[in-house]
Formats: structure tokens, sequence, C-alpha cells
């Protein structure tokens, strides 16, 4: 019998321009002990059948016809108060974004201990121990002490991984887990994807997994079932989907996965249209605005330099220096970037990637060390104006586009707010020209500048932020995860055109990625870092050949592999 089973699932959001229908005739199983992986675009209604499941649409979106059976049951004739027992104890979800599922104002022990004790009959300090365990199971380190510690003090890979954790806290039959990898590097994610075949093995679990990741598929699902615009076209097992695609569209899905056995001049992109609107026109770089920023000869040869870099947290306060905890995030970190160079940052969740683009940035203030940039110390002093005119040409794009979009304004507003704060045109009519330019030359289009950042789809989203940080004209971008939450069909294209916008404004990159294959298309030398310290640097190409140190080895051995598939 199959754990669940659902039959002509059609989910229905009516809207102000019509009904939009995010499901249609959605049919699948999942029996116990299996991993079902649901792949396709973002906006293909992958989440939304998790959602379903667990009774959580957004409302005014709602269950227009179908079944919905768990363990013989058919979900949708639960009422609230039998649906709050399923979810947590029988069916866990693991949400795609950890910064908005995690309460900023609780401790993770608090939440942790918390939805244990809702879930399972255990005392605080038994629900304590459980808590502990299951950090340890999801791979954080010092699980007992980063019990005290709140979301904002993790990384977005470790507060991934605290996400998971909650969602097996409850002991539950079917875990639904919706981009569970979506921050992780390769080797806590190889860490997560066997926790979870384990437990399925074990306790006979049922996975749904949704993923834009084709390689975590081939890693870890049984079946596939790949959708495109709320249906589903094509569903079998993973050696014969992945290995033998029949449809067009899963055909062009695999394609765009990006390869980890050698580097090509571009990804391969599928032939259908984001969210079904056409791309925006390209302007003339050398004639616009946009261009006047191009580098000249009087840049330096090298546009960023970074010499000794130290920073360290506070785990634990105490009024005793002897008696501080302290995390050493980066230690005594050096590393140089040349002139339209794209220099890659990789290690693993926690080892300080991110931490070191945000001092670079001027958002963290190192303990000591010196970054150069431009051929200019920079301290992070925004009142001295020679500084601030050179931190304007480095921004930053930022790992969750939705977090680092101000809700309240207008896409024109989000876009415009850089030109305006620097001063950079003479009339607000220049102004607005400008960030019209900016999304057609992104791919959005004009259009989009009347509208908020919630009426995007991720990839979408992620376009407004690169225009954005465009808006300044800057010599150096710090990438910092910036196709981790996309499928591969958007992440194609948003590397496309960052590759593109290099190549016309002879852009300086910092490349950030647990991404092992994106990092091999994208950047000319890497880092390898771990524990704060870079372990190694050489050229990309040298990495993945030849890796010299065993943390390097390690990392490349990981690496999810479509090859492990052989046409059925």
């Amino acid at each position: 019998m199959d754990l669940l089973d659902i039959k002509n699932l059609d989910v229905v959001f009516p809207t102000r321009r019509g009904t939009v229908h995010a499901a249609q005739g959605v049919s699948l199983t999942v029996a116990p002990g299996e991993v079902l992986g649901l792949v396709g675009e973002s906006g293909a209604g992958k989440s939304t059948i998790g959602n379903a499941i667990m009774d959580l649409l957004e409302p005014p979106g709602y269950v227009g016809a179908g079944e919905i059976v768990f363990q013989g049951t058919d979900l949708r004739t639960l009422d609230a108060d039998q649906m709050r027992r399923v979810r947590g104890r029988k069916i866990g979800m693991i949400f795609q974004d950890p910064q908005t599922s995690l309460n900023p104002l609780l401790t993770i022990g608090e939440q942790l201990i918390e939805s244990i004790r809702n879930s399972l009959d255990m005392t605080e300090a038994d629900a304590k121990q459980r808590a502990i365990q299951m950090l340890g199971d999801v791979g954080i380190t010092e699980a007992e002490a980063r019990l005290k510690s709140y979301p904002h003090q993790f990384s977005g890979g470790m507060r991934q991984r605290v996400v998971i954790a909650l969602a097996l806290s409850g002991d539950p039959d079917l875990i639904i887990a919706d981009e569970p990898t979506t921050a992780l590097d390769v080797s806590i994610q190889k860490q997560i994807l066997d926790l979870i075949k384990r437990l399925c093995r074990e306790r006979q679990l049922g996975v749904i997994l949704v993923t834009h990741d084709i390689g975590v598929i081939a890693e870890i699902a049984d079946r596939v079932c790949v959708m495109y615009r709320g249906r589903v076209v094509e569903t079998g097992q993973t050696a014969q989907v992945l290995g033998a695609p029949n449809h067009e569209y899963t055909k062009s899905l695999i394609a765009a996965v990006p390869r980890a056995d050698m580097r090509l001049e571009r990804f391969a992109s599928v032939d259908y249209i984001e969210g079904g609107e056409a791309a925006g026109r390209k302007i003339d770089i050398r004639t616009h605005w946009l261009g006047a920023a191009r580098a000249d000869a009087t840049e330096p040869e090298e546009t960023l330099t970074v010499e000794n870099l130290n920073l360290s947290f506070v785990l634990e306060k105490s009024f005793f220096k002897s008696k501080r905890r302290m995390l050493k995030a980066v230690d005594n970190v050096s590393f140089s970037i040349r002139q339209g160079e794209t220099f890659g940052l990789v290690g693993e969740s926690g080892s300080g990637k991110s931490t070191v683009a945000r001092i670079v940035a001027g958002l963290y203030k190192q303990d000591s060390g010196t970054v150069r940039l431009l051929g200019r110390d920079v301290k992070g002093s925004w009142s001295d104006p020679a500084e601030r005119d050179v931190r304007r040409r480095l921004q930053m794009i930022f790992q969750d586009p939705f977090s680092s979009l101000n809700a309240r304004l207008t896409v024109m507003d989000i876009v415009a707010e850089p030109i305006r704060f620097h001063k950079l045109t003479s009339s607000e009519a220049e102004t607005k020209q400008i960030v019209q330019d900016l999304l057609d030359h992104v791919g959005l289009g004009a259009q989009a500048a009347i509208r908020y950042p919630h009426e995007f789809s991720g990839g979408q989203r992620q376009r407004i932020s690169i225009a954005r940080a465009l808006a300044s004209r800057p010599r150096v971008l710090i990438c910092d995860e910036p196709t981790s939450a996309l499928d591969v069909s958007i992440q194609a294209q948003i590397l496309n055109l960052l590759k593109d916008l290099q190549a016309e404004l002879n852009l300086t990159m910092l490349f950030i990625s647990h991404d092992l294959p994106v990092i091999r298309q994208m950047c000319d030398r890497v880092a390898v870092m771990k524990q704060g310290q870079i372990v190694e640097l050489t050229e990309t190409e040298a990495l993945f050949d030849a890796p010299t140190h065993a943390y390097s080895q390690s990392l490349i051995a990981q690496m999810p592999r479509m090859d492990l598939l052989e046409p059925v």
C-alpha cells in the first residue's frame, strides 16, 4: 500500500487578473521507504504540491479538485484540528527559505525543544537532549552551545540544517523536503542526503524531494516526477528519466545542468521563457550611461587585494575575558583579484566565505588585516567622501533575493535607490530612464518597474538584485551564492547574464558558491576555505583536475555526479 497517493489534484489561485491554475491534474504516489524527486522550473508548481498536502496554501489559493490520500485517509476530509495533529507528527516539512521559517526572537534551542515537545511526549530535559542529538545528526558542531544561538548568528547553510532538524524532530512518516540542500556545500549536502537515505531505510520513511539540483536527484531519488507549468510531463525511475528522457522539456532541463567534467563558454538554456514573459531588449553598453564606468588604463592591475584578514565572533559572553567563547570566523586570509577576473571562494557552510565577502563589502569590520579596493585601503568609513566613492564601485548580490529587497518599494524605487543616494544623475527623469534600461538589459522589461518584489519568481527577483547592483556603476561585483535558490534553467540564464555583463563592462567578480560545477564554469581562479582559513588557492582547472589539499580532494570527490546514471 502506498504511503501517499495523490489523484488528479488541482490547485487554484484566484487573482484580479484572472484564475491561475498552479497545479492541474497532478497524480503521484510515494511508497514507504521511497524518495520521489519533484523537479521543474521556478513556478512549475512543485512547492504548491507540498503546501497542498500540508494544507498550507496561501490564501486565496485552494484545492479545487482531487484527492490527497495519506495512510488511507483523504487529508482533504480532515478539519483544522485534525490536520494540526498530522503536521509534524505524521508529516514533516523542510521549507525552502530557512530565514523566514525560523523565529528570529527565539533561540535555536527554544524552537527545537518546543517542536519536539509538541510532537512527542517528552520532558523538557529529554527534549533538550534530543535537540542536541538532532543538531549533531545534521552536522552542526558544538551542538549544546549552539542551542543558545539565534538564527541570525548562523550562516545560511547552518540555518538550513536547523530547519531540517526541526522537520525530523517529530519522528514523522513522510517528509516533504522543499529544496533541503539549497544552501549547503557538497560535504554537508552528502551528510544530509545520507541521513535521509538512512531514515528511509531504517524507518521506511517516505520523502518527496523538491529540488532544482538534478545532481541531488541522481544521487538519492528512486523515482522522478518532472513538472512544467502545473502539469506532470514525465514520471519514471531516476535512471530512465535522467539517463534517457522522453519529453523535450526534460531533455532541455537536463542539458542545462552545469558540467563538472569540463568548462564550457556558456550554459545551455531551456527553450522556455521564464514566467511566460518576453525578455527585455538589450541596450548598447558602449553608448549607454552604464558603459561610462568601464575600466581604463588608470585602474590597477589588482582590483581587489585582501591581506591577513582576521575576524572573530563571540559565542558566549562573559564579563571575564578568559571565560568568553569565541569563534574564529576568518583566520589570516589573503588573496588578490586581477582586473576583469572572476575569483571563486568555496568551502563548507560556516567556513567563512560569506564573512570574507561581507568584510570586503564593508558590512563587517575586521579585527585586523587590510582590504585594498581599486588601489585604495578601505576601512569602512562612509563619512570619508573619497572612500565612499571607492565603495560605490563595489556592489554585492546576496544569496536570498527576497530578503535583500525592500518589500514595500516598487522595483523602480529599489533599483533607483543607489543612483539617488550617490547622486549619479542630474534629474529624476534621467534616473527613471536608466532604471528602465537596466531592467530591460537584465531581461525583465521596463514594465517590471511598477511592480513589487513579491510579484516575481525567485529567478526574476535575482535579476532585480543584479539590476540594483549595476545601478551604481560598479567595477567589482561580489556574488554570494547568487543562484543557490534557483532551478537549473533559471540558473543558466542568470549565470549567462553575469558572464555577458562581465564581458561588456570588464567587471571584476568575487564569486562565492557551494556548487562546484558552477564554480568550474564561472571562475578563473579558486580559493578553498576551511574553518576560516584558505587551504588551497589555484587555477580553477588545476583544482578540478588535480587538487593538492586533502580537503579539496574530499570536496571534489563528494560532488553529486550525473554520470552515475546509465541510460536505460
